[in-house]
């Protein structure tokens, strides 16, 4: 039995998953990152490895991919985060041809072809205003914590319409929403609705194909989910593990790695 790791170092946390040779999910670990990418990276690999029962003896590849992977030093190679992002939404739902990812700081769409290639993506022009640093705008405005923004805004009665577009001066109008007497959750829903049509808008670039797949920290999001269906009109897959999707993919690649009979050079080491 052998072992394999992918370590996703977003511009928020860095996430890893262990699989077995099978190809079956181990161990998960999640980590905010405070400082140091370098460091969150070899962090939140130790907890993953540790979470396994395992040592970093114990893996035989490991692949990096995200915002900061070049900064995972110990990894043996990189991947994108639009491939592993589809790598791994197609692992968790075969199906999949178009991918919807909103991390920390960018939002991809991703179109993925019969056997699960990247055919197309598009991201947010250099804008975070459809990613999840403009709801971190809006739980700093209420000082609400960002993972009681979702059932709050489910319980909006009269949305308010959000006219920025820039995640700089959402606080100033969430609170100028506020002092005229809005509630918060019919603000907030208003932030979840502009997110939702902006990201709706990304995936209309790359062509809109059913099945859908959300990924990404947001994806836990439970009103985000609810908008994103009704303005796209389709289904939307979400996985549990929708957090750990792109270092999911990322663990698959370094399974392909592994059973091709690479190995990390401490394996070598200690096998021979």
């Amino acid at each position: 039995m052998f072992y394999v790791a992918g370590v996703d170092i977003g511009s928020t946390q860095a996430k890893s998953v262990v699989l077995d040779e099978q190809a079956g999910v181990v161990s998960e670990a999640l980590l905010d990152i405070e400082m140091n990418m370098g460091s969150a990276a070899q962090q939140v690999f130790d907890m993953a490895v540790a979470n396994a029962g395992l040592t970093a003896n114990d893996i035989a590849y490991t692949v990096a991919t995200g915002y900061g992977r070049y900064r995972v030093t110990f990894g043996d190679s990189q991947v994108t985060e639009i491939s592993c992002h589809a790598r791994g939404a197609t692992a968790e739902f075969p199906d999949t041809r178009t991918v919807l990812d909103i991390g920390g700081q960018d939002t991809k769409a991703i179109r993925v072809g019969d056997s699960g290639e990247v055919v197309d993506f598009a991201m947010n022009d250099k804008c975070a205003a459809g990613t999840g640093r403009f709801l971190g705008a809006a739980s700093f405005a209420l000082e609400i914590p960002i993972t009681e923004l979702g059932p709050l805004a489910l319980t909006a009665t009269a949305p308010v319409k959000i006219t920025t577009t820039c995640t700089v001066f959402a606080e100033s109008e969430i609170i100028g929403h506020l002092a005229k007497g809005h509630r918060q959750e019919d603000v907030l829903a208003g932030m979840h609705y502009s997110i939702a049509t902006r990201c709706a808008s990304l995936v209309r670039r790359v062509g809109l194909a059913p099945e859908v797949t959300f990924t990404g920290g947001v994806s836990r999001n439970e009103a985000m989910v609810k908008l994103l269906r009704e303005v796209l009109g389709v289904p939307i897959n979400v996985s549990a593990r929708g957090h750990f999707m792109g270092a999911l993919g990322a663990a698959l690649y370094a399974l392909d790695h592994a059973r091709a009979g690479e190995r990390h050079a401490i394996v070598e080491e200690v096998t021979l």
